[in-house]
């Protein structure tokens, strides 16, 4: 099974994705803040890094160029409500995909799913 890696400030957000990816058969691990990702990175192999790039502590854009570091197989997805730093975003992680706020939970698991070139298509959704 996939494993995903998903750092996400916002406590309601945060569980909203998991349950919408663990529904898309996919194994979810999240922590609050960038910081908290990093020593699951260095213990644990995750396929994916679902991360939001405006948190406290550590951005994702940060957090991402530390993963590309400490696991360079894990591939990238950044989610935004931002859209000034999804250009930012682009340039730091040229092969991640970026997500913007708002989005319908089926985008986000057919995103998902475009990354590992999975069929499901966020049909249970």
């Amino acid at each position: 099974m996939l494993r995903i890696l998903l750092a996400e400030d916002d406590a309601a957000m945060r569980t909203y994705l998991q349950r919408a990816l663990e529904k898309a058969d996919y194994t979810v691990t999240s922590v609050d803040r960038g910081t908290a990702a990093l020593p699951l990175l260095q213990e644990e192999h995750f396929d994916l890094l679902l991360t939001d790039i405006v948190m406290p502590e550590m951005d994702g854009i940060e957090l991402a160029q530390h993963c590309g570091r400490i696991s360079p197989n894990t591939k990238v997805m950044f989610i935004t409500g931002f859209a000034a730093v999804t250009l930012k975003a682009e340039q730091a992680a040229p092969s991640a995909r970026v997500l913007s706020k708002p989005f319908h939970l089926k985008d986000l698991v057919l995103e998902v799913d475009r990354v590992f070139s999975r069929g499901t298509f966020a049909q249970s959704l």
